[in-house]
């Protein structure tokens, strides 16, 4: 093949036949670092359930804040382009606004339609489900109505939010009939203009013995989040989703979206931005203006799966040997979580990515080591410049990926700052290196421990320690010092150590957690800077992720 097209043409077509061979794949998303949404829009008090619209310029939410009309308000904040930060917040009014609760609330993506929750006089229940809609979104809301049976019933029913068709709508409600104390419940109707159906729950496979609620559907009706205070979270309340492959398709199994976005603290009410690129959440973590705050974290898309900075046929072979599974980290469409199976939606997003660099937020640090001369080591992830001790040789044209960097192994190493603390999270470290001998160091962090290291007979090996510090060092048959280019790895993903070479796990434990550190690195000396760990040979490529990667 002469060029890019020819050879991304030529990786197609493997990867049909590939598939055509496979038994029966899902690609990760991941957050990036959620963001305040600042002293504006948050106030000292509480302040939830954010829904935004379509175009992304009108945020509405509830509030206990001073200035309302009872004990929780409904606000909303606007901006003129998605560019321009949240102005200052607005209550609704006494035409919306009561002195009793009003919240959970949901706009419709084009701002006219809000749903909300309230317990004010004249209802059916605690709780009940209300409606207000506006012709223009320069018009006054009307006088909001009772949604009635079959979503407001003589419990506390809550958080009502639909589908872009009109004819799914999902609630939580803790009716008779329910698995714990607030189970979450969908209904359904033909066309708009039919009455609404008998709420069905969601079963034991979405709902449990906790609490579950909140329920905020995905316009397409394939992903649903919720909150729940049920076991196998991080705090009291965590953020959940379900997805499934169709609107006919049952609800798979629910997720956490993990540690970036839930914590020890209350977390919950999330809303996937229309366009799929957003997660905003409400959440009790420090950093904010009060009890509550309203939250937002970018959701990004990974389809580099190996972590080598392109997407090639080590990334297609992933998502073959993954395929109709429901494996989290290969399941990349819909937006933003998948359906629950991997199938043809996948490999034509993955197409589109085919042999070309590709932007990966969860890299966290990169050396090329593609300098030609100097004393310092690019890290293209920060920014930031490394100091390059000793006098170790560029290779500009000799690495595995264009330039590398060759060092003696008697004083020759990179020193870089911190880059990630191993106890904080799932992280992998990768990096391409040829020669070495036995007792040297490829990564290893200040005075805490060698990530990767040549053993015994050159084997590839990582002491990277216990939280209690009495872990053995996990060490694997893979011969790595033989003169030839290795791509050697070391991934934790929260309860296992892994150490790959060339793509291929060869040694694997689990650990409880790792050992709380957040000390510098040293490429290529270990953690002691000791004589005799110092290594003899070529390092290329090192990368440094904050997710488990994929070997």
């Amino acid at each position: 093949m002469s060029n890019q097209k020819d050879r991304k043409n030529c990786l197609i077509i493997v990867l049909v036949l590939l598939i055509s061979m496979a038994p029966n794949a899902k690609a990760d998303f991941a957050f990036g670092t959620p963001t305040n949404l600042g002293p504006v829009v948050n106030s000292p008090s509480l302040d939830g359930t954010p829904s935004v619209t379509a175009d992304g310029l009108s945020l509405f939410f509830n509030s206990q804040r001073s200035g309302g009309y009872g004990h929780y308000d409904i606000w909303v904040s606007t901006r003129q382009t998605t560019d321009d930060p949240w102005g200052e917040p607005v209550n609704l009014g006494p035409t919306i606004n009561t002195s009793s609760l009003d919240g959970n609330t949901v706009i419709s993506p084009d701002g006219l339609t809000l749903y909300f929750t309230s317990n004010r006089p004249g209802g059916h229940g605690g709780w009940d489900v209300y409606v207000t809609k506006r012709s223009t979104a320069s018009d006054p809301w009307s006088t909001p109505a009772n949604l009635g049976p079959p979503f407001s019933s003589s419990a506390s029913d809550h958080g009502i939010s639909m589908t872009a068709d009109g004819l799914s709508a999902f609630f939580g409600s803790d009716r008779p009939g329910g698995f714990g104390s607030g189970d979450l419940y969908m209904s359904t109707r033909a066309t708009t203009d039919d009455p609404w159906g008998e709420p069905v729950n969601l079963g034991s496979l979405v709902n449990s013995p906790s609490a579950d609620g909140v329920a905020m559907v995905s316009l397409d009706g394939l992903s649903l989040c919720f909150h729940s205070n049920r076991p196998g979270g991080y705090g009291g309340f965590d953020v959940w989703v379900t997805t499934r492959a169709t609107t006919d398709d049952e609800w798979a199994v629910p997720m956490n979206l993990g540690p970036v976005i839930n914590t020890s603290t209350f977390d919950g009410a999330a809303a996937i931005s229309t366009d799929g690129s957003a997660l905003y959440f409400m959440s009790g973590r420090p950093g904010g203006s009060g009890q509550h705050d309203l939250w937002k974290a970018p959701i990004n898309l990974i389809v580099d799966f190996n972590g080598d900075g392109t997407v090639d046929s080590p990334d297609i072979a992933a998502m073959v040997n993954h395929w109709h599974t429901d494996d989290p980290l290969y399941d990349i469409a819909p937006v933003p979580f998948g359906d629950g199976m991997v199938d043809v939606q996948d490999l034509t997003v993955l197409a589109e990515y085919l042999l070309g660099s590709v932007y990966d937020p969860t890299l966290v640090a990169h050396w090329a080591l593609d300098e030609t001369e100097g004393g310092t080591a690019h890290d293209g992830a920060s920014g930031i410049n490394d100091y390059v001790a000793g006098n170790p040789l560029w290779q500009p044209t000799g690495g595995m990926v264009n330039g590398a960097l060759q060092l003696d192994g008697a004083d020759d190493c990179v020193i870089a700052a911190s880059c990630i603390n191993p106890a904080e999270g799932p992280f992998s470290v990768f990096a391409w290196v040829k020669d070495g001998e036995p007792g040297q160091v490829i990564v290893a962090q200040h005075t805490t421990s060698d990530w990767l290291v040549l053993g015994a007979d050159g084997r590839l090996m990582t002491e990277l320690k216990a939280a209690d510090g009495t872990s053995t060092p996990l060490v694997s048959e893979a011969v790595i010092a033989d003169e030839h280019w290795h791509r050697v790895g070391l991934v934790w993903d929260g309860s296992t150590r892994t150490l790959s070479v060339d793509e291929i796990v060869v040694a694997q434990d689990t650990q409880t957690a790792l050992l709380s550190s957040d000390r510098g690195l040293y490429i290529g000396v270990g953690k002691d800077y000791a004589l005799g760990t110092f290594f003899s040979g070529l390092v290329d490529d090192v990368r440094i992720y904050n997710r488990a990667v994929s070997p």
